[in-house]
């Protein structure tokens, strides 16, 4: 009950927060200057992005996002999954939010724009990371290798959700900070150390359970050997082993995108990467989306029961196949598609 509440609590919160951050902040802003914003974005001090945001780029950026956000929300409802839709919800503010580079285009002083825009892109990707985190406590527990996790499985989503949900409040207040500073350097300097502080934390946060999710497989591998070939009569795709790898892809992917936000925040908010176009969607775009496109062919639903009932390290796996099709799955797991 406590993991089903965390991970409800981080979908039902990531849209409301984003919204509700950005109508305070922009209220706050006072509008740009009555120039022409296209004569000289880069010296332009009303134009945060500091370039002209590229429409085709904007474009083909929230096509990729909603094709992956589309079926992963038809695999949600018809085959399961919904311990995945913080990731799900996650995917919808992330298109939004890069969708409002189209208002800057056209507007490309516009504060507001630029708020709603920056909140929506930096802050999304908390829903994905709690997706990874929700999952890797689901996988041991579906696996019955509860013994090789680090942070017991029925503790690892809310530890590691909580500490996802501190660094979202501690960027979001540094963003909140940052943006209403407008001609207050010093408080748009303190916002900006908040919000790296909050992505740093984030950074080593999700660290910490790449690595510990590494263990996991190695000790799985090593000690469980049967339990790591037990799918060997299955095609490939249907290995647990090949969602094993699309979480570790996944993991990669989103610690690129944070390490370089990490790093472009620390330039400042005028520093070369915040910058350039270019940076935006080959280090934070791109990985993302690599990070989310693992899970269309390897959705976690198909492998994963909805409800994984915990029993302690005795948890019994799923049966070996010997026929090329799904064993049966023990008794201490059950799949119960009419309860959220």
């Amino acid at each position: 009950m406590a993991r089903r509440g965390a991970t409800s609590l981080v979908s039902q919160a990531l849209p409301l927060v984003l919204f509700a951050a950005s109508l305070v902040i922009a209220r706050q802003i006072p509008t740009g200057a009555p120039v022409d914003p296209f004569a000289d974005p880069k010296d332009d001090p009303f134009n945060p992005l500091k370039y002209i945001a590229n429409n085709g780029l904007t474009a083909m950026a929230v096509a990729l996002t909603l094709a992956i956000a589309l079926p992963q929300t038809w695999f949600t409802w018809r085959i399961g999954g919904r311990f995945m839709l913080a990731m799900v919800i996650a995917e919808y503010t992330y298109a939004l939010g890069i969708a409002f580079r189209f208002g800057l285009h056209s507007s490309p002083d516009s504060s507001t724009l630029y708020i709603l825009y920056y909140l929506f892109v930096t802050l999304s990707p908390c829903g994905f990371i709690a997706a990874e985190y929700v999952l890797l406590g689901r996988m041991a527990r579906w696996l019955g290798a509860n013994d090789h996790v680090l942070v017991p499985p029925h503790r690892i989503t809310i530890v590691f959700v909580c500490s996802d949900v501190a660094t979202f409040l501690t960027q979001a207040a540094g963003g909140s900070i940052s943006a209403s500073a407008h001609e207050d350097p010093h408080k748009a300097q303190v916002g900006s150390r908040v919000f790296l502080v909050g992505l740093a934390l984030q950074l080593a946060s999700f660290f910490f359970f790449t690595c510990v999710y590494l263990r996991f497989l190695w000790r799985v591998h090593k000690y469980e050997p049967a339990m790591w070939t037990r799918d060997r009569g299955l095609k490939w795709y249907n290995d647990w082993r090949a969602l094993a790898g699309a979480m570790f892809v996944s993991c990669v992917g989103i610690l690129v995108r944070s390490v370089y936000r990490t790093i472009e925040l620390s330039e400042g908010f005028d520093g070369f990467l915040t910058r350039t176009e270019v940076y935006f969607f080959a280090l934070d775009f791109v990985p993302l989306l690599v990070a989310l496109v693992c899970y269309v062919p390897f959705w976690p639903g198909r492998f994963i029961p909805n409800s994984v009932t915990w029993t302690g390290p005795s948890d019994a796996p799923r049966q070996p196949s010997t026929d090329g099709t799904l064993g049966e799955r023990s008794p201490e797991l059950t799949k119960d598609d009419e309860k959220p």
